[in-house]
């Protein structure tokens, strides 16, 4: 697979000699671009090792992983910013929106091409072309607490899209929302995902999005494994 997400064989340890932990013993993983997948597992299983390896946050062991057609790690970081590989190659979405207070929702979402230096004008212009395409562009003057929860959500969902990264990793986006709105987050991050041909994991404890996913996965005790899920869509 030349874009979306490849990894193989990666491995975490943490700690040395008799005190070592192995996180991650050899995952292998392939989600292409416009695919929404599952990662689910248990407390403990390395679900959130595996999160923090693919969005640069810690650094593997061992293994080899690509990311929009490009490796990024193999025998170490294959770029010494890791800053901008976060900014320019990953969208985070997070369970909490964690949108910044005293900013209006269009500079929430223009302010990572400001910061990485595309002019002002340019990006409240994209901000508020993702912002009318995610349903919310008539809250792009509004302030975070005037939102809904809903509503932030899909601020945050396109903060995540606008520097349009081959992948997205969304961290139990839709623990806090109610059925209705927990589905409508997943349907929506399907339609940018093919829209945008971004690669999406999402991590999930929550069952009643489980069932949308066509192809699942399971992580065990550091290890993965695949599995076709039921695809349904409410």
């Amino acid at each position: 697979m030349d874009n979306g997400i490849h990894i193989e064989g990666l491995t975490k340890r943490y700690g040395q000699g008799q005190t070592a932990v192995d996180a991650l013993k050899g995952v292998d993983m392939a989600v292409a671009p416009g695919e929404v997948v599952g990662l689910i597992g248990p407390s403990g299983s390395g679900k959130s090792t595996l999160l923090k390896c693919l969005g640069a946050v810690i650094e593997p062991t061992a293994g080899r992983m690509s990311l929009g057609g490009a490796v990024i790690y193999e025998q170490g970081w294959k770029t010494s910013d890791l800053r901008a590989l976060r900014r320019d190659k990953i969208g985070f979405v997070f369970q909490a929106p964690y949108l910044i207070p005293f900013l209006d929702v269009t500079d929430n979402v223009a302010l990572l091409p400001m910061l990485a230096g595309r002019p002002n004008a340019e990006a409240r212009r994209q901000a508020r072309d993702l912002l009318d395409a995610l349903d919310v562009g008539h809250r792009a003057r509004a302030m975070p607490s005037q939102l809904s929860g809903g509503e932030q959500q899909r601020v945050a969902i396109a903060r995540a899209l606008i520097n349009r990264p081959p992948v997205i990793l969304a961290d139990e986006p839709t623990a806090p929302l109610d059925s209705e709105r927990a589905l409508a987050v997943i349907r929506l991050l399907n339609q940018m995902a093919q829209q945008f041909e971004t690669a999406v994991i999402v991590v999930t404890h929550d069952e009643k999005i489980i069932p949308t996913f066509k192809r699942i996965y399971h992580i065990r005790d550091g290890r993965t494994e695949e599995e076709t899920g039921q695809g349904l869509y409410p």
